[in-house]
């Protein structure tokens, strides 16, 4: 019998965070996606994830309860988290705290050149030292949101010459790029993709935003941004 495959997207924002999307908003349009499995992790904050994976059985999708923690080398995924974990920590801390609720950790767009990522010094082109590598479960080796290919191709390579484990995600931030970046993994539900995470079971795949897509997300948020200081005026009126 063939193995069944299923997709999950692990790096959702909403605006909870920096996306502009609702949760319910997010989850009706994963119910129509092939999307069995998402994680929401937003910046810093698990509130959306926890919504989320409160509203998910009326949408027929899983959801992880994720965060994109901000820690002194870079940004962190903590998968599977039920607390949330402070930023400003240095990594090792981190994914300390990320273990001792069973989390797992993965390294979003190490290499990823405008964002704070753990595979370069600040946002230089100068890479940091590899050893961060031993400190996480996965490796995110395609995110849709990133500019430049390349960066993509370098955490493939880099983990490939590392046999680390490998996943995908969108990073989306808005609803039109959801599942535009992937992980594949036999099975369908989120305890099939945990296991398949630490067998080294999973696939990455997608395809970038492009140029459109950034405008308008860039657009969106500059459209929200607008709305919370007109509102704060208003308020302080």
């Amino acid at each position: 019998m063939d193995t069944l495959y299923s997709k999950a997207d692990l790096h959702l924002h909403t605006t909870h965070s920096d996306g502009t999307a609702t949760v319910r908003a997010l989850l009706e349009h994963v119910a129509r996606t092939d999307l069995r499995v998402i994680a929401v992790t937003d910046h810093d904050t698990i509130t959306g994830a926890l919504e989320a994976r409160r509203l998910a059985a009326g949408y027929g999708v899983e959801v992880i309860i994720g965060e994109e923690v901000s820690t002194q080398e870079g940004h962190l995924l903590a998968l599977f988290v039920e607390e949330r974990l402070p930023p400003g920590r240095p990594l090792d801390e981190t994914v300390a705290a990320a273990r001792a609720q069973g989390a797992l950790v993965i390294a979003p767009h190490p290499f990823g050149m405008l964002v704070r990522s753990v595979g370069r010094v600040g946002l230089s082109r100068r890479f940091s030292d590899p050893a961060w590598c031993a400190l996480v479960d996965a490796v995110e080796v395609f995110n849709a949101g990133l500019w430049a290919p390349r960066s993509n191709a370098l955490a493939a390579r880099f983990a490939a010459a590392r046999r680390l484990r490998v996943v995908g995600g969108s990073d989306s931030h808005h609803l039109p790029t959801v599942g535009m970046g992937y992980t594949s993994f036999p099975g369908r539900t989120a305890a099939d993709l945990r296991r398949a995470i630490l067998a080294g079971q999973t696939e990455a795949g997608g395809v970038h935003w492009g140029a459109a897509r950034v405008a308008e997300v860039g657009a969106l948020q500059a459209y929200r941004s607008l709305g919370s200081l007109l509102t704060s005026a208003t308020t302080q009126a």
